[in-house]
């Protein structure tokens, strides 16, 4: 008499996705009626007629290079293992990405910095569309030039898009509470474009995987096309003429000289290091029991819980908490810093850790606008591509350093690598609690140099 094994897929409940849905809208929707502070609306009609059409392209601008960049990030891993490559050549290929982030990262912000933000963004559309061509022209893994033309712009997407927002910003002398609505709603943006390059890869993705990625292509390509347009039909920006000579006498005076930017600097490239361990090892630790587990109905779950995290930042700055920022993000880089202990000291139910790498996403999207809106209260705009930039250095040194043990020697394991989150996110929290108590004083104008 045989035996039949029923084969069980893990997926996650609907009542998950009904979950963040109906959470993210009524946070949206009821915080006109419930804020304290009513100056602070999303799309607030107070602002100057030419700052709100400016935020109009600026947001639509960054929606399509959003997408873009979730359109590429299906791939990864499976176009490279579509071609026979090894688990060795893929990890050498991700080095190479991590390496000239490494390498030129500093220098692009310092480029942003002194030729133009809106020249950098427009840097970063050209990158995708010169990858869209030579992905649908050689139709080859061609690894070494398109990982090095993505990780350049990974590199100006985290940096190159909120610098041309601040700097437009201060240029029309607008209140701080139109930045800070474009700032949650960038997170939030950013969320749900990288979600809608999924479904966009994920519906063009057949039978054959070299045909989906020529159609991604073809969509990349159109994509970088209408943001290129959207780019140049923006107010156009007057050619900077700042010396390299005063820039870097500016930048090590009001940023290398200033410890309190070095806190902040610091909190940043440990959310950044910790995020990268989490987009490597959140699948293998997943299905590290053997079970089968739908990944695909997984991923929207992250997007979506930080989606909503990044719609309590808007009630946090209308006067709903008795923190200040700093408290704040003492608290969730706690937490974001107990869940990968978590993780690390233990495997968990494949329930747990969804519910865990959730709240974790959920932190980091209420993170991120309020790091943009301390680097806006301490960083000059002038300088902060260049800061932006070099934080992510020590980021992208430790990260190329643990994918080399991990991958070439396998002297750590996944739970250690997870540990190292956890050190740096405490780290981080540390860091803003110093920064806390170092105090606030406003950036002097270093054009007096």
């Amino acid at each position: 008499m045989g035996v039949v094994i029923e084969t069980f897929t893990w997926e996650p409940s609907s009542s998950f996705f009904i979950f963040f849905f109906v959470s993210t809208f009524l946070s949206i929707l009821l915080f006109p009626y419930l804020a304290k502070n009513r100056t602070f609306c999303t799309f607030d009609h107070s602002v100057s007629s030419s700052f709100a059409r400016f935020q109009r392209w600026f947001l639509a601008i960054y929606t399509l290079s959003s997408v873009m960049e979730g359109l590429w990030s299906v791939y990864g891993e499976l176009e490279l293992s579509t071609y026979g490559l090894s688990k060795e050549s893929i990890v050498f290929y991700l080095c190479v990405g991590y390496s000239t982030a490494l390498v030129l990262g500093p220098l692009l912000g310092v480029v942003s910095d002194l030729m133009g933000q809106k020249r950098i963004c427009l840097l970063y559309c050209v990158l995708h569309f010169v990858v869209g061509v030579w992905k649908r022209v050689t139709m080859s893994p061609s690894a070494w030039f398109a990982n090095v033309c993505l990780s350049l712009s990974g590199l100006v997407y985290s940096f190159g898009f909120e610098t041309w927002l601040v700097v437009e910003h201060e240029k029309q002398s607008q209140r701080n509470d139109s930045l800070n609505e474009t700032f949650w709603l960038m997170t939030f943006l950013e969320s749900a474009s990288l979600l809608g390059g999924q479904v966009l890869a994920n519906w063009l993705v057949d039978e054959n995987v070299q045909h989906g990625i020529a159609l991604s292509a073809t969509a990349s390509l159109f994509l970088s096309v209408v943001a290129i347009v959207c780019i140049v039909q923006t107010a156009k920006e007057p050619l900077k003429t700042l010396p390299f000579r005063d820039y870097s006498a500016a930048f090590y005076a009001y940023v290398l000289g200033d410890k309190r930017i070095w806190f902040l600097g610091t909190a940043q490239a440990c959310l950044q290091f910790s995020t990268a361990f989490f987009w490597i090892l959140w699948a293998p630790t997943i299905v590290a029991d053997g079970r089968e587990v739908n990944l695909g109905l997984i991923y929207p779950c992250f997007l979506g819980s930080r989606m909503l995290g990044s719609t309590v930042f808007p009630w946090l700055m209308s006067g709903q908490s008795l923190l200040r920022l700093e408290d704040c993000l003492v608290y969730i880089y706690a937490i974001l810093g107990i869940v990968f202990s978590i993780v690390a000291y233990d495997y968990q139910e494949i329930r747990i850790l969804v519910v865990l790498f959730c709240l974790f996403h959920g932190c980091a999207g209420l993170a991120l606008p309020l790091l943009a809106r301390l680097r806006t209260m301490y960083v000059p705009n002038e300088l902060r591509g260049g800061l932006i930039s070099l934080s992510q250095v020590p980021a992208n040194a430790a990260i190329l350093f643990c994918l080399i043990q991990r991958g070439y020697s396998n002297k750590i394991e996944n739970s250690t690598m997870m540990a190292f989150g956890a050190i740096s996110l405490f780290t981080a929290s540390g860091c803003i609690y110093l920064l806390r108590r170092w105090g606030k004083s406003p950036h002097q104008d270093w054009h007096k140099l």
